[in-house]
């Protein structure tokens, strides 16, 4: 296929790279400069201006949040502007459900197609081409697309026809892992301040009843208080709780742990959390009990 990329943070950068690496024509953009070095001399096409990445096939976008996403799409020579007729935009981006409603619509005024497709992993997954794509979005579409999808990720998950349904699963699992994050540091706080060594107790808990990969992840980022660099910043997890409420309240869905998890990210941002991983949402709770945090 021929697509062009645009966004290339630490996501991104990875999934661009694979998705080039697969043989596909690739057009890549990126506000600040040099980003795209790497890309390029890899055989990528560099664009002077967005409406250069949005000649091919497809235009992807993997971008922050959804001001980031209007400001592509809506701005002049944007997307909706320049996107050719038949072409699809594919949203990697974790966006709030009203966005990905309204890009449907307006895609779909214009002749164009979105198909929504967040995907699950940190950075480290996403340079192995390891990602998990929840797709949502007319079938044709993603059927065309889905190349793109197999060199990103090991598996796609097609939930419906309609776009914004990707991006709601999306934040309820984004949701689901905050409060993992939380949970485990309340626990670890709890036994390392008893005088249990916070390693051997991660290492039951995750040989016995939580075996699952989120918790062994995250589990070891807390007891080693790894929260630099960030793999996905604390003030992108905030704003996935604040997107997962917002859509709650639309739908009527009391979320009575995604409120006691607002809170406690935007504790750790007044604690000066802005740079730190998400995951050192896991060490408040040693913090509010005395303990030393690594």
């Amino acid at each position: 296929m021929d697509v062009g990329f645009i966004g290339l943070g630490h996501m991104g950068a990875a999934m661009a790279t694979n998705i080039l690496e697969a043989g596909h024509a690739m057009t890549v953009y990126n506000r600040t400069p040099g980003k795209d070095e790497v890309l390029v001399r890899k055989g990528a096409r560099s664009a002077a201006k967005l409406s250069e990445a949005c000649r091919g096939e497809a235009v992807v976008t993997m971008l922050a949040d959804d001001h980031a996403v209007e400001s592509v799409v809506y701005g002049d020579g944007g997307l909706l502007a320049t996107l050719r007729t038949g072409a699809t935009h594919i949203s990697f981006s974790t966006i709030s459900v009203a966005l990905s409603e309204r890009l449907a619509a307006d895609h779909a005024a214009a002749g164009q197609r979105l198909v929504a497709a967040p995907v699950f992993g940190r950075p480290e997954v996403a340079a192995a081409g390891k990602l998990f794509v929840v797709a949502a979005g007319a079938p044709d579409a993603i059927a065309a697309v889905q190349p793109i999808f197999d060199a990103v990720g090991q598996k796609t998950f097609v939930v419906s026809e309609t776009p914004k349904a990707a991006n709601l699963v999306k934040l309820s699992g984004n949701f689901l892992i905050a409060s993992v994050i939380e949970s485990l540091g309340e626990a670890i706080a709890l036994v390392s301040k008893g005088g249990v060594d916070k390693e051997q107790y991660l290492d039951i808990l995750t040989s016995t009843l939580f075996t699952a990969p989120i918790y062994k992840t995250y589990g070891a980022l807390i007891v080693e208080g790894k929260f630099e660099p960030a793999g996905f910043a604390a003030p992108l997890g905030q704003k996935d709780i604040r997107l997962t409420l917002a859509a709650a309240e639309d739908l009527r869905v009391p979320l009575p742990v995604a409120n006691l998890l607002r809170d406690r990210f935007l504790t750790l941002l007044a604690h000066g959390g802005e740079k730190l991983d998400w995951s050192a949402l896991g060490s408040l709770a040693a913090r509010d009990a005395g303990e030393a945090v690594n």
